[in-house]
């Protein structure tokens, strides 16, 4: 059974950082894309970075270009979203989910399993 278990999340003052671990489990050496999805209160659920396993191509949603880096390490089942200069609006519940195809896509429809989520507040 492929698992997700994200943690990392905390209350953090504004300028802030945190970083997000994603561990996956249940699931074979074949590569495959994971994404950070965040959703805050009142709002749809947006992607925020994602990541190929194989080669490592990333995507960022605008406007956390600069600020987040997302990173992978295959060999452990394992991925981290790295949070610098955290601004309120980054508050929201913060998921990490697998796509079982090795490119790279930022729509929720994409992603087959996805964790339980871990909360992000940034207080100004």
């Amino acid at each position: 059974e492929v698992q997700l278990v994200e943690s990392g999340g905390a209350l953090v003052q504004a300028g802030g950082s945190l970083r997000l671990s994603c561990a996956v489990s249940g699931f074979g050496s074949d590569d495959y894309v994971i994404g950070w999805f965040r959703q805050a209160p009142g709002k749809e659920r947006e992607g925020v970075a994602c990541i190929s396993t194989g080669d490592e191509f990333t995507w960022y949603e605008e406007s956390v270009k600069g600020r987040f880096i997302i990173s992978s390490d295959h060999a452990e089942n394992m991925a981290y979203l790295q949070m610098n200069s955290l601004k309120p609006e980054d508050s929201a519940v913060y998921y990490c989910a697998k796509s079982p195809g090795e490119i790279v896509v930022v729509e929720t429809t994409d992603y087959d399993y996805w964790g339980q989520g871990t909360q992000v507040t940034v207080s100004s």
